[in-house]
Parts: structure tokens; sequence; C-alpha cells
């Protein structure tokens, strides 16, 4: 039943998506810097790009930015975490060295025996 929901949202969003790639289909110029600017430093680079273009590629460089700054600020955690896990792992061993020196894993009658 999920999986019908997540392709029916999907197709929601992708229909959304297509009516505004639709509706958006004028060119518009995209210039690095204002044209008095541009004129300073002899620069003039422009591009001109259907508007959902713009629109959607604004939408995935924003996606990326926020993905590599939580990736950036979870950092920590992860290291923290790494560091937690091979402390454990490190206890677990000193853990079955101290049982098998102490013998808690025999059986007490054939102890007493001995």
């Amino acid at each position: 039943m999920m999986r019908y929901i997540r392709y029916l949202f999907l197709a929601v969003i992708g229909i959304c998506l297509i009516v505004v790639a639709l509706a958006n289909r004028a060119p518009v110029t995209l210039r690095v810097m204002p044209d008095e600017l541009a004129s300073v430093f002899q620069l003039s680079g422009s591009v001109t790009l259907p508007l959902f273009l713009v629109i959607f590629l604004g939408i995935v460089v924003g996606l990326l930015i926020g993905f590599v700054w939580e990736w950036m600020r979870e950092f920590k955690y992860r290291n923290d975490l790494s560091k937690k896990g091979k402390e454990l792992h490190r206890l677990e061993r000193e853990n079955k060295v101290l049982k098998a020196k102490s013998g808690e894993g025999t059986d007490d009658v054939l102890a007493l025996i001995e």
C-alpha cells in the first residue's frame, strides 16, 4: 500500500513539475554581473535559458548546498560514533579475555574435580 502512495506522490510531483515547465518556457538571459560592473571589469558572461530550467537548476543547486552543509555539520557526530564503536569493540575483546582468564564459562562441577 505504501508503495502505491509513494508512486502517487511522485506522479503528482512530476505532473506539477511538467506544468511549471510548460508555463515557464520563455527564454531568460542570466548575466554574471550587472552591465555597469561588467563594463568596468571587461566581463560580459551571459547565457540564455528557459525560465523553467533556471528554476529547476536553482532547486537542484539549493538541495546540493543543503546536503553538503548537513554532511559537514554531522561530521563530528559520525566521528564520535566511529570512536565509540572502536572503543566498544576493544572492550568486548577485553571482556572475552577476562572471562577466559577467570574461567566463568567453565562448568563448576568440572572445576571442583580438578
